[in-house]
């Protein structure tokens, strides 16, 4: 998809909060966006979903399944979290069966499945938002727009979110996405923006230094790394890596290499999600 000229205020006397956006969002990309708080960056996210219209330019390109993860999620509904996610499902476009099994397997990834009975007035923040994701993932978007969507969730949840961003750019949707963590996903963006005034402007990939020698360690110390990524995804070359369990794979290697394999797995392309890394004696 595509902005061509893009502004949008909110009045017409109102001062524009964008203003002259261009940029392309090519299937399978991972695009991140930051900026200061209430600089526009939801507004930006909200006219690439299609939650907002531009006020001026074009929006061209935007597939017909595309979701979208607010930064605050509407949680006084009448419905339970599984009839709210089977209904969207349903929605979608999906049988009522398809729809239930699907809103099932994405609470259960996010450690939800208990309170998939519980009205959603009743959840709490962090399972509210684990409920947000989910509709998001649901029906296998074409285009996935996250407004700070890992805010609230608890570690795992978080995790799970990386590994989902990962599966669905492998299977070629776009992702666009603002987190207040620098950290998040850091080394997997294919595109890089900060919103600046009402501009939008690209930012240079960070100069990588060189990797550091480890120091000789004491024979037969070794490291012991879970990894995991979507499914079909293959293990960079070279690799020592065996099948684990949920389906993770598993690499011991000598400590003095454990960094350049941790390097090799998250600069690979759909990054691998690593789970854990365990020294042995």
């Amino acid at each position: 998809m595509n902005l061509t000229g893009v502004g949008r205020r909110y009045g017409p006397r109102r001062p524009w909060v964008l203003r002259g956006i261009s940029l392309e969002v090519p299937p399978g990309t991972l695009v991140r966006v930051e900026g200061g708080n209430g600089g526009g960056k939801s507004t930006l996210l909200r006219l690439v979903a299609g939650i907002d219209a531009p006020t001026e330019g074009r929006v061209g390109g935007r597939p017909p399944r595309t979701a979208y993860v607010p930064e605050r999620f509407p949680v006084a509904l009448p419905l339970t979290a599984l009839s709210y996610l089977t209904h969207l499902g349903r929605v979608h476009g999906l049988g009522r069966a398809e729809a239930a099994r699907r809103a099932a397997h994405w609470l259960e990834r996010f450690g939800a499945a208990g309170h998939a009975r519980t009205p959603m007035a009743e959840l709490s923040k962090g399972t509210s938002q684990k409920v947000a994701v989910a509709q998001a993932l649901l029906a296998g978007p074409q285009l996935l727009v996250l407004d700070e969507a890992w805010t609230g969730l608890d570690a795992s949840a978080r995790s799970e979110l990386d590994l989902a961003v990962a599966e669905r750019t492998a299977a070629g949707a776009a992702v666009v996405f603002v987190d207040h963590d620098p950290a998040r996903l850091a080394g997997a963006p294919d595109a890089h923006y900060r919103v600046e005034g009402t501009s939008v402007v690209a930012v240079a990939p960070p100069t990588v230094a060189p990797p550091t020698v480890a120091p000789p360690t004491a024979a037969g110390h070794r490291v012991r790394i879970r990894a995991a990524a979507a499914p079909g995804t293959a293990v960079p070359p070279g690799l020592p890596a065996r099948p684990g369990p949920d389906g993770a794979v598993v690499l011991t290697v000598d400590a003095a290499r454990s960094d350049e394999v941790l390097r090799t797995l998250l600069g690979a392309r759909p990054p691998w999600h690593v789970r854990t890394v365990e020294e042995l004696p």
